[in-house]
C-alpha cells in the first residue's frame, strides 16, 4: 500500500506541528525539504512549472499482504517516487486518524480482509477529498483472497476473477504478459503523457494496423492482470485492446468524486520492478499519479461516456468439447425438374464379358473343366494317444504307538527349582503347616511343650512359636560360640 500524504500546513495547523502522526518516513530531512519545490516534471512528460500541491509524503503500507512492497516488488518504484516525494510506510490497521492529510492512498495487491472499520475509513477518505489507487491480480478476489470489491462496488467497480492473456505470440514468451499498443480509452490521458491525440476511433484503427510504431497512444505490457467490470459512476480508463482476450475489456477505470478520486487497475506487477522499465510503464503510472494528485487532468467527456469496450464473452470448455465430436451435415443438392435423370443405370447390371476370359483359364492352368468334386476331408490328431491314469491304493497307515504325556521341564528341573515352583504353588495356610512339621522334625516343637510344661498337646503349638524356638536356639549357639 501506498500513500502521497499532503506536507503544506493547514490553517489550523500553523504552529508547525508534525502531520505525520505515528508513521515513519524512510526519507530524509534533506529528501523533505528539496520535495517542498515544484518538481512534478520528472514524473510526467510536462516541463512547465506547475507545482503539485499537497503530493508530497508516499506512504507505503503492508498491514495487508500485500504482493508489492517498497521491500518486494516496488524498489523501483520507492526509487524513483524519491526525487518529488517523501517515502514512508504504513504497517498498522487503516484509521482516519492515520489517513488524515494523505492526498493518495495506493493498495499493491493485498490479500488479507479489511474490516468494517477500515472500510468507513476509507470511503470517509474519499468523501474528504483523498485520492486512492487499487492494484489488484490476476484470479481477483478468489485467488488474493481479500474482500476490497465490497468498497469497490458502491462506486460501480468490480475485480472480475480471470485473467487477461495474449492471443499473438508477440512480443513477450508468457501468454500472460500481454502487450497493449492502444489500451488507453481517454484521450486526455495520452495527451497527458505528450503522445499526438487525434480522432479517438482514427488512433484505435490506426493502432491495430501499426502495433509497432503507434505515436498516439501509450503502449504497455499488462503483466498477471485480470479485467474489471465498469458501471456508472466510474468510467474506464484503460481496456485490454483487440489483440487480448477477454477483448476490449476493461483493466483499468477511474472515479472522479465531488471531492476524492478513485482509480481501480487490475494489474499491480504492471509497475512492479520487473515490468516498470518495459515499454511506456512508467509514463502511465506518472499519468495516473498526476491524474490522482493534481486537477490539471481532466477526463475526456466523449470518451468516459462512450467508452470502446466490448461485451464480456466466455471461452467455452474446448476440453469437454473435444470429448463430445459431433459430425458436420452435408447440404444436399438441388433436385432437377426431371426425375429421371437422377437414376444412374451404370451402377447395377449383369456382364458376362469376362466369362470366356475366366473359361480360358482352365487350360492355362492345366485344369479339366468339370463340376467340383467333393474332397474327403483327412482329419488329424495333434494331440497323443491317451493313456488310462492309474493310482496304487491310498492304504491307511497304523497309528504311531501312545505314549505318556509328562513334563519334561518338571523332571529334569533342579532342587531348587523345583522349591520355587512349588512355593509359588502354596498358600498362607501351606507354609503354616510345612513350619509346624518342621519344627516336629528337628525337634522344636517338644522344646516349646517342655518350656511350657505340657507334655503332649501339639496341637496348641503354632508356627510362629516353632519360628520364636529355633530363633532362641541360634541366639544361644551364637554366644555360646563368641565366648
Amino acid at each position: 500500500m501506498l500513500a502521497v500524504r499532503n506536507q503544506a500546513p493547514s490553517p489550523s495547523r500553523s504552529n508547525g506541528s508534525n502531520p505525520r502522526g505515528s508513521i515513519a518516513s524512510t526519507t530524509s530531512a534533506s529528501t523533505s525539504h528539496h520535495s517542498l519545490g515544484p518538481r512534478i516534471s520528472p514524473l510526467g512528460t510536462d516541463t512547465d512549472t506547475d507545482a503539485v500541491q499537497g503530493a508530497s509524503t508516499v506512504l507505503f503500507g503492508s498491514s495487508k499482504g500485500e504482493i508489492c512492497t517498497p521491500t518486494s516488488g516496488f524498489k523501483g518504484l520507492q526509487r524513483r517516487l524519491r526525487a518529488s516525494f517523501r517515502v514512508a510506510m504504513l504497517k498498522d490497521a487503516i484509521t482516519e486518524s492515520k489517513l488524515a492529510g494523505v492526498a493518495l492512498l495506493v493498495f499493491g495487491a493485498p490479500r488479507d480482509k479489511f474490516s468494517s472499520a477500515e472500510f468507513a475509513a476509507l470511503k470517509t477518505y474519499l468523501d474528504t477529498g483523498g485520492s486512492v489507487l487499487y492494484l489488484a491480480a490476476e484470479g481477483g478476489e478468489s485467488q488474493l483472497g481479500t474482500n476490497f470489491n465490497y468498497l469497490l462496488e458502491e462506486y460501480g467497480v468490480v475485480v472480475n476473477s480471470d485473467t487477461v492473456i495474449r492471443s499473438v505470440y508477440y512480443k513477450y514468451h508468457h501468454p500472460k504478459e500481454v502487450l497493449i499498443a492502444n489500451g488507453v480509452l481517454n484521450r486526455e490521458l495520452n495527451r497527458a503523457a505528450g503522445k499526438r491525440v487525434g480522432s479517438a476511433a482514427l488512433d484505435r484503427d490506426d493502432a491495430v494496423c501499426h502495433d509497432k510504431e503507434n505515436p498516439s497512444s501509450l503502449t504497455f505490457v499488462y503483466p498477471f492482470g485480470a479485467t474489471l467490470t465498469v458501471q456508472t459512476p466510474s468510467v474506464p480508463i484503460l481496456s485490454s485492446s483487440p489483440v487480448s482476450y477477454p477483448v476490449n475489456r476493461p483493466i483499468g477505470s477511474a472515479y472522479v468524486g465531488a471531492q476524492g478520486k478513485l482509480v481501480v487497475v487490475g494489474s499491480a506487477h504492471l509497475f512492479s520492478d520487473e515490468y516498470i522499465d518495459k515499454e511506456e510503464n512508467a509514463k502511465l503510472f506518472d499519468v495516473l499519479l498526476r491524474f490522482l494528485t493534481t486537477d490539471r487532468i481532466q477526463l475526456n467527456p466523449i470518451d468516459a461516456s462512450e467508452p470502446e469496450i466490448s461485451d464480456y464473452h466466455y471461452t467455452p470448455d474446448i476440453g469437454v468439447l473435444a470429448a463430445s465430436l459431433r459430425v458436420c451435415l452435408h447440404e444436399s443438392d438441388d433436385v432437377p425438374k426431371d426425375f429421371t435423370a437422377l437414376f444412374d443405370h451404370g451402377l447395377f447390371k449383369f456382364d458376362l464379358e469376362l466369362v470366356p476370359a475366366a473359361l480360358g483359364t482352365y487350360a492355362a492352368l492345366g485344369l479339366v473343366h468339370e463340376p467340383l468334386r467333393l474332397i474327403p476331408p483327412e482329419f488329424d490328431a495333434p494331440l497323443p494317444p491317451l493313456h488310462l491314469a492309474l493310482h496304487p491304493p491310498d492304504l491307511r497307515a497304523l497309528p504311531h504307538p501312545a505314549l505318556e504325556l509328562f513334563d519334561v521341564d518338571e523332571v529334569f528341573a533342579s532342587p531348587r527349582a523345583r522349591l520355587a515352583r512349588l512355593a509359588n504353588k502354596c498358600d498362607d495356610g501351606d507354609l503354616e503347616y510345612f513350619v509346624r512339621e518342621a519344627g516336629h522334625i528337628v525337634g522344636a516343637s517338644q522344646r516349646v511343650l517342655k518350656r511350657r510344661g505340657v507334655d503332649n498337646d501339639a496341637k496348641s503349638i503354632e508356627a510362629k512359636d516353632v519360628l520364636e524356638e529355633v530363633v532362641r536356639c541360634l541366639v544361644h549357639w551364637k554366644g555360646a560360640g563368641d565366648g
